[in-house]
C-alpha cells in the first residue's frame, strides 16, 4: 500500500480521539496489529479497510489517500 495509507490511519484514528488500543478493541485485533499498520509493517485485509473507514468515518479512498 502508499506510504498515505499508514499516515492517513494515524491521523484519521486522532481526529476521532481513538487511541491504537481503542481502535484495536474497535476492529476486534490486537494493539500490535494497530501499531503495524500504522508503521506499514503490516497490511489490513479488505475486509479489515471497509471497517477501519467505517470506525474512522472515512471512505476508503479517502483511507488510501486517493481523494
Amino acid at each position: 500500500m502508499d506510504l498515505r495509507f499508514y499516515l492517513n490511519l494515524q491521523q484519521f484514528r486522532k481526529e476521532q480521539k481513538l487511541t491504537q488500543k481503542e481502535l484495536a478493541i474497535e476492529m476486534n485485533t490486537t494493539l500490535k496489529t494497530i501499531s503495524h499498520w500504522e508503521t506499514g509493517y503490516s497490511e489490513p485485509s479488505l475486509k479489515e479497510l471497509c471497517d477501519l473507514a467505517t470506525i474512522l468515518l472515512v471512505t476508503t479512498d479517502e483511507l488510501l489517500g486517493r481523494i
